[in-house]
C-alpha cells in the first residue's frame, strides 16, 4: 500500500512539472465600449409596469379609517369611505384592536386590496379559526367587501429554559409565550406543585404549536396552539408529557411509557391568576364579619377567560344572589363546580362542556369589591378545598390498539425534546 501511494505521488509530481509557467504566457487586453441608456428611456420603460406597495399594520383602539390608511401608505378617499360606511368593511376599525391588516397600494396611493385577519369572538366559534375580511377592486374599479371563516395554521416550535425564580420568569427568559407556561403548569400539575416544589436549576424543554393566519403570526392569544410534548426536570427527576389522539378521537397527555397524565380536573379555572382568598375563615370584605370562605377567589382582570375544570353538564347559568352572574357545572360522581361574579356567561343550562372550555369571563357582579373569580368545588353537596383538584385521580388510559402508534410517536418526541433541551440557556426557540 505504501508503494502504491508513493507511485501516485511521483506521477502527480511528474505531470505537474511538465506544464508551462503561467507567468511566461502572453497577455492581451481587450476593451469594448458599452452604451448606457439615458435616464429618460429607463423611466419610460418603467412607466409600462405597475409598481405596488405592500404593507402590514395592526389596528389600534384610536384608529379611524383615515388614520389606518395613512399608516398603510394609502391616500384613497373611496377606501376611507368604504371603511366608514360599508357594513362589512367597517369591521376593520370597529370592535377590539389588534387586527392584522395587510394592504396592497398602487403608485397613486389607491387601495388595490386590503385584508384584515382577526379572531372570531362568538361563543361557539371553533378555537382554530379566524375571520378574514377582504376589501378588493372589482373589474369595474369599484371596491367590494367580503368576510369568511378560515383556519389557523400551526407551525411546530421548540424551546428550553432553566428555573431561576419562577416558571413564568423562566419562560419569559426563553422567549416563550405565557400560554405555553400555563399549559405546562396544567400538564404537570398532578406531579409538581409549581407554587412550593420548584427548585432553582430545574429545567424544561417543550415542543408546541405556533399559530399563523395565512402565514402571518397572529397577535391574539399570543399565537399559541397546543403543547405537543414537554419535559420538566424537577429536583433531578424528569417528568414527560406527549399529546396523543387515540382511535376514538379523544386526545390527552401521556408519559413516554404510555401512562395517562390527564387528571379529572384542571388545576385552575383561569390560565393566569393569583389566589387572593383561600378556602378558610376570613373577614368578609363587604359585611366585615368573620365567615367561612367555602371556595377560592382568583384575582384577574375583567374579561379574563374562565374555563370549566372538567367535563360535565351546565347545571345552572344565570344570576344568583351574591354570586352575581354564575355558572354551575355538574361532573361525574356527584361533583359540582361553581364559577361566580362573571361579567359574561358563554354557556346555557343543560349544555355539555369539555374540560378547558370557555364558559364565561371574570367580572365583579354580585357581592364583589373588585374583578375576580369565585370558584367552588363540592362533592355530594359538601364544599371541598378547590386547590386539591389538581391531584385528582386519572381518567384516561391508552388503548391497546393505539400502543404501536404511540410508541412510534414517543420515539420521535424524544428526539425533538433533545433538540429543545439543547436550547436551554440560549433564550430562543426554533421552528
Amino acid at each position: 500500500m505504501v508503494a502504491v501511494l508513493v507511485g501516485i505521488s511521483a506521477s502527480a509530481y511528474g505531470i505537474a512539472s511538465v506544464g508551462p509557467d503561467a507567468s511566461s504566457l502572453p497577455r492581451q487586453l481587450l476593451s469594448q465600449p458599452v452604451e448606457i441608456e439615458g435616464l429618460e428611456s429607463q423611466l419610460e420603460a418603467l412607466a409600462g409596469h405597475r409598481l405596488d406597495l405592500a404593507r402590514s399594520e395592526i389596528t389600534r383602539a384610536s384608529d379611524t379609517a383615515d388614520a389606518l390608511l395613512q399608516r398603510l401608505g394609502a391616500s384613497d378617499d373611496e377606501a376611507a369611505s368604504k371603511l366608514r360606511t360599508d357594513l362589512i368593511a367597517r369591521r376593520v376599525i370597529e370592535g377590539r384592536p389588534g387586527k392584522l391588516v395587510r394592504a396592497r397600494i398602487d403608485q397613486n396611493g389607491h387601495v388595490i386590496e386590503l385584508v384584515a385577519r382577526y379572531p372570531d369572538d362568538s361563543p361557539d366559534a371553533p378555537a382554530n379559526t379566524f375571520k378574514r375580511l377582504t376589501l378588493s377592486r372589482a373589474p369595474d374599479g369599484s371596491l367590494r367587501s367580503r368576510i369568511e371563516d378560515a383556519e389557523l395554521t400551526p407551525e411546530i416550535r421548540m424551546a428550553g429554559g432553566t428555573i431561576q425564580s419562577s416558571l413564568f420568569a423562566a419562560t419569559d427568559a426563553a422567549n416563550l409565550p405565557d400560554p405555553v407556561a400555563a399549559q405546562m403548569a396544567d400538564i404537570f400539575a398532578s406531579e409538581i406543585d409549581f407554587h412550593r416544589e420548584l427548585r432553582k436549576g430545574d429545567t424544561f424543554s417543550v415542543v408546541y404549536e405556533a399559530l399563523t393566519a395565512d402565514g402571518e403570526p397572529v397577535a391574539w392569544n399570543q399565537g399559541v396552539g397546543r403543547v405537543l410534548a414537554a419535559e420538566f426536570v424537577n429536583g433531578g427527576r424528569a417528568h414527560h408529557a406527549v399529546w396523543f389522539a387515540q382511535a376514538n378521537g379523544k386526545g390527552s397527555y401521556f408519559d413516554l411509557a404510555g401512562k395517562s397524565k390527564q387528571a379529572a380536573f384542571l388545576a385552575s379555572p383561569l390560565e393566569f391568576s393569583r389566589v387572593s382568598s383561600g378556602f378558610s375563615m376570613r373577614l368578609h370584605p363587604i359585611f366585615q364579619t368573620w365567615r367561612a370562605h367555602l371556595g377560592v377567589d382568583y384575582a384577574a382582570p375583567t374579561g379574563s377567560a374562565v374555563r370549566t375544570v372538567g367535563d360535565g353538564v351546565v347545571k345552572f347559568a344565570g344570576r344568583q344572589n351574591g354570586y352575581g352572574n354564575v355558572v354551575e357545572v355538574q361532573h361525574a360522581k356527584d361533583r359540582t363546580t361553581l364559577y361566580g361574579h362573571l361579567s359574561r356567561i358563554n354557556v346555557r343550562a343543560g349544555q355539555k362542556v369539555s374540560q378547558g372550555q370557555n364558559i364565561g369571563a371574570v367580572g365583579s357582579t354580585g357581592w364583589a369589591t373588585g374583578p375576580h373569580l369565585h370558584f367552588e368545588f363540592r362533592v355530594n353537596g359538601v364544599h371541598q378545598d378547590p386547590l386539591k383538584l389538581a391531584r385528582s385521580v386519572e381518567t384516561v388510559s391508552l388503548e391497546a390498539a393505539s400502543r404501536a402508534q404511540f410508541d412510534h410517536l414517543a420515539r420521535a418526541v424524544q428526539a425533538r425534546l433533545g433538540i429543545a433541551e439543547s436550547l436551554i440557556g440560549a433564550g430562543t426557540g426554533v421552528q
